[in-house]
Parts: structure tokens; sequence; C-alpha cells
């Protein structure tokens, strides 16, 4: 049996939450001997003071959760959020220039993206840069196309959904995304996972990291 501890970012991105779900979240990752804790940008700061001397890493969002903001302001928020802390940054690509087949922005935005992640550090310990795609507003085409993009422009990873669209990670997805990048780009299945056949099926489709909230139900 896999364990699956060590594939999931504990995540926590409820516009209501507060401190005491926070604290709740780090300490059930660290119970849980989870890879991370993904929490929004402003809650970085806390994250990194409640997990000190803990191996959990600090992930954080960017752009989210619909893509809408100038790449200025992306830049900007992954800065911040590096600067506060964070290990790693989840951000949403322009979703809409995608769809209308503006490649070479989308592009852009990516690679000043791995820019700023990368001026902040090399090697092994440096931080790691995800693209979510919200795949179910995209077509298989469009989904190819901006993982195709993504790992050109030197991301670390694709991420499939925010979990707030209307849909999540599923198999076939995690699968095309894999088979498109010939295995060159990682995968992070969010959205949706909510039971342990779930995150056993999205691990064997080839995902490297689950994103859910649902983390400790799913080791138990």
């Amino acid at each position: 049996m896999v364990n699956l501890a060590p594939f999931i970012e504990h995540t926590l991105l409820r516009p209501d939450a507060v401190a005491e779900d926070y604290e709740r979240l780090c300490r059930e990752a660290c119970e849980c001997g989870f890879y991370g804790v993904c929490v929004p940008p402003q809650r970085v700061g806390l994250a990194r003071s409640l997990l000190a001397g803990s191996a959990v890493r600090v992930v954080t969002v960017a752009g989210f959760p619909f893509g809408f903001q100038d790449l200025a302001a992306k830049e900007k928020e992954v800065e911040e959020a590096l600067a506060e802390g964070a290990d790693e940054v989840d951000a949403v690509i322009h979703i809409g220039a995608l769809k209308e087949g503006r490649l070479d922005e989308v592009g852009r935005e990516v690679s000043a993206l791995v820019k700023v992640v990368s001026s902040a550090g090399k090697g092994e310990g440096r931080p790691l840069l995800k693209m979510i795609i919200e795949t179910c507003y995209l077509t298989d085409e469009e989904k190819v196309a901006a993982a195709w993009l993504i790992r050109d422009a030197g991301a670390d990873f694709v991420k499939t959904s925010t979990g707030f669209g209307p849909g999540g990670a599923t198999v076939e997805d995690v699968a095309l995304l894999i088979r498109a990048t010939g295995g060159e780009l990682r995968v992070k299945a969010s959205g949706g996972i909510r039971t342990k056949e779930q995150a056993l099926a999205l691990i064997t489709a080839g995902a490297a990291r689950l994103g859910t909230s649902r983390g400790p139900d799913l080791v138990k």
C-alpha cells in the first residue's frame, strides 16, 4: 500500500478560516507527516512560525483563484510570498489568454514567474513554482498546450485545479498531462480529492503531489 502522507499538501484556502484553523492545519501536517501545507499569502508567516523545526514545507498561492491579475501583480505576489518564507508558490495562469490562443502571452507570464522564483534561490533547496491551469475550463488540446508552455518555461509543476472551479482533479487529466510532457513536468492533482481510493488512483496515474483539505481522512 502506498504511503499517501509524503504526497499530501494539507490545504486551507477558505476565506472564512481564522488563526485557530491554521494552527490545527499545521499541527495535523506535523502529526501525519505530510509534505506540506498550502495556505493563503497572508498566512505564510504564521505557518512558517508554527512549522519551525519541522520538515513540513509552506506552500502558498498567487493570482488566485481566477488568474485575473496582470503579470506585475502576480510577480509581486510571488516575491512577497517568498520573502515571507514560502517554500513553494502555486500560481494561476491567465486562463482567458490560453483559451483565446494567445500562447506566447501565457508562455511569457510563466517564464517571468520562473525568473522571480529562480532569483530567490538555487540548488536543491530553492523555491518551487507550480502553475495552475484549471482543467475543468479547458479542452484536452488546451490542457496539452498549457502543459507544454509550462514545461518549456521551466516551471516545476503543472497543477490541475484551484478547488474553486466547477471541477477538480481527474485520473484522465493527470495521465494526459504526464503523457503530453513525456514525464518531464511533475503534476499536482488538486480539487475534489475526498477519498483514499481517489488519492491512490491519482498517484497511480502519475501525480507527484496531492492538494487536499481532507488529508487526515486519507491517511487513517
